[in-house]
């Protein structure tokens, strides 16, 4: 049901102590709202958990943790899966928990759709924004165990350079003393968007929640049909995402940062790395992560390769 206790053993990271102990959170809160792809209403809950329980979903009875051995390829979205169990697009919501602190996390998810065991984590407002608002409205505290013990909490320091990629994208980590992300973007069919960097350093949560959660996902006009006729973005609409016009620009200004898509891709990447987290561990890595035109599958990729885990679902 849930994660192992026992620290994943891979040559490319140590585990090493935070010299903090383990967060949960205060009480419990709530936010509901439409799903990006499915479209459909769902309402996720985020309750208290003991230490070493880690993060998890619970759906219908049925506990998948947020670990990236059950992490899919799925378009556009990073897909949890397990037992015949999906949930969809958990990378804002994860990216907000692990950005916090929140290591230990139970949360549930009341899904109206009409897939028995298919849910979505709502889309909100396309960032982490109203995430970040719930967990500081409800505050943090020590997580411990049955028996009123602490867990100090533990952290994957990367020990040499790894590397995942495909064709000229690329998600890269390097040793560092301190977590670093730069990311690179490059959209020459959209002149607005074009080519963008951003780094940010030191990485903690007020960096987090002044510069990287406001930032909303975007796509390509010209491209919204195509996605739709694949089944994707049902949900999607000018109120949670920002809408690039390869001839016309952002055709739902203002953006929050001139850089707004590159500071997105920093966010869904915090949320896919998360996933290297277990037992209530930190799971962004210690590291200068460093990406060019990545996405959820490539970082997913590199999560995995840093602790040389397989998919099992």
């Amino acid at each position: 049901m849930y994660a192992s206790n026992a620290l994943r053993s891979s040559k490319l990271v140590s585990w090493k102590p935070m010299g903090r102990l383990q967060q949960t959170l205060a009480g419990c809160v709530e936010r509901s709202g439409v799903g990006l792809h499915s479209g459909k209403v769902s309402t996720v809950r985020l309750w208290p958990e003991l230490s070493s329980r880690g993060r998890y979903f619970d759906f219908r009875s049925r506990s998948i943790p947020a670990s990236v051995e059950y992490a899919q390829v799925s378009p556009l979205c990073t897909t949890l899966c397990m037992g015949g169990f999906r949930i969809r697009t958990v990378e804002h919501l994860l990216s907000a928990l692990e950005a916090f602190g929140v290591d230990n996390c139970r949360i549930e998810i009341e899904d109206f759709g009409d897939k028995e065991n298919d849910a979505e984590i709502p889309i909100l407002d396309g960032s982490a924004r109203e995430w970040v608002a719930a967990v500081e409205g409800v505050g943090l505290m020590v997580a411990t165990d049955l028996d009123g013990k602490s867990v100090e909490k533990m952290a994957p320091h990367v020990n040499e350079p790894v590397c995942a990629w495909r064709n000229d994208s690329f998600v890269a980590a390097f040793p560092s003393e301190m977590v670093q992300i730069t990311y690179g973007i490059n959209f020459p069919q959209a002149p607005a968007i074009g080519c963008q960097w951003f780094s940010t350093y030191p990485l903690d949560n007020l960096v987090y929640s002044m510069q990287i959660a406001l930032s909303r996902t975007f796509c390509i006009y010209e491209e919204i049909e195509h996605m739709r006729n694949a089944g994707l973005i049902k949900g999607g609409s000018i109120e949670n995402a920002i809408v690039c016009s390869a001839s016309k620009g952002w055709l739902n200004p203002p953006l929050h940062f001139s850089d707004e898509p590159c500071r997105h891709k920093i966010l869904d990447l915090i949320g896919d790395l998360s996933l290297v987290a277990h037992s209530g561990n930190q799971g962004l890595p210690v590291a200068h992560i460093v990406a060019y035109k990545g996405g959820h599958a490539l970082h997913a990729d590199l999560a995995r390769r840093l602790v040389g885990v397989d998919n099992v679902y």
